[in-house]
């Protein structure tokens, strides 16, 4: 991926081992409330991480801007791209269109959008997801918004077969708090926020790591106010010719997720998916050819 690709989120992650005590201070002072934790002066930054100003500006010459301003102005950039809604997002990529078939366009940027977030995809960290999804002492959580719960619902039927203490909470349900009355310390959450980032997942994020419980979060590159509260995020490349965002890179992370711990969980799956198939069969809910 080149520097050109990098959100600063995606700069201060891949420099933190190369920071002093100070500066990684300050670059989780500012990851807590990113992107907007830059947009005031140089001076109330570091006031804000209980840092020196010169601290600030070697930070930001090690993250490869010449100055504060010139990171301010790409935070501001972010910012825009982060907030727009879908007529905005629309008028961004219609005005500028190139020629040729929608469908070859939009593939492009999905194929890009892949390349982009496997490139930055610890396969280790993945792995280590799997296996607390895994896990058979855990009840997994899995949660949506209003256009996730798709993506949740699609995990979570899957995972209904692949092992038991499953559950699909409905956050856009006002009875969302009653799933956090059974929540045990090492239960693990799999949480979807992407743009536009929704009040009621974080807040049910921030109950749930309160209980004690782990977390996984499937965002976008700029990553949801939830990221702060995480074991593990998974940020993809989400922007297209449309005026909506693509879900392929988190469908794509799904899929491998599901295929992985149904690895994991084998011997008890096989069982499982034994005992469905023939509740199927019982209920002749699918038609037979033979």
């Amino acid at each position: 991926m080149s520097s050109s690709d990098l959100t600063i989120s995606d700069r201060i992650q891949r420099k933190l081992d190369e920071l002093t005590r100070a500066e990684r201070q300050l670059a989780h002072s500012i990851l807590e409330n990113y992107p907007a934790s830059g947009l005031g002066p140089l001076t109330a930054l570091a006031k804000g991480a209980n840092v020196s100003a010169p601290t600030v500006a070697r930070m930001v010459q090690k993250l490869g801007y010449k100055g504060y301003p010139e990171f301010q102005a790409e935070l501001r950039e972010e910012l825009k791209a982060k907030a727009k809604n879908p007529i905005a997002k629309h008028d961004a990529w219609a005005e500028g269109a190139p020629s040729g078939h929608m469908l070859n366009r939009f593939t492009d940027a999905v194929i890009e959008n892949i390349r982009q977030t496997l490139g930055q995809i610890d396969p280790d960290q993945f792995d280590t997801a799997c296996q607390m999804v895994a896990e058979p002492r855990s009840r997994v959580y899995i949660v949506g918004g209003r256009i996730t719960h798709t993506l949740a619902e699609y995990l979570f039927l899957h995972m209904q077969v692949i092992r038991p203490e499953v559950v699909h909470i409905q956050s856009t349900s006002n009875g969302w708090p009653h799933y956090l009355l059974d929540v045990k310390e090492g239960d693990v959450f799999v949480i979807f926020d992407l743009r536009r980032y929704e009040n009621n997942t974080l807040k049910l994020a921030e109950m749930a790591h309160k209980k004690g419980a782990k977390l996984i979060l499937f965002t976008d590159q700029w990553r949801s106010p939830v990221d702060r509260l995480t074991d593990i995020t998974f940020s993809g490349r989400i922007v297209v010719p449309s005026a909506w965002d693509s879900n392929v890179t988190s469908l794509l992370l799904i899929e491998s997720m599901i295929s992985t711990v149904q690895n994991l969980c084998w011997g008890d799956t096989k069982d499982r998916a034994e005992a469905l198939e023939d509740m199927f069969d019982q209920t002749m809910l699918f038609r037979k050819f033979t």
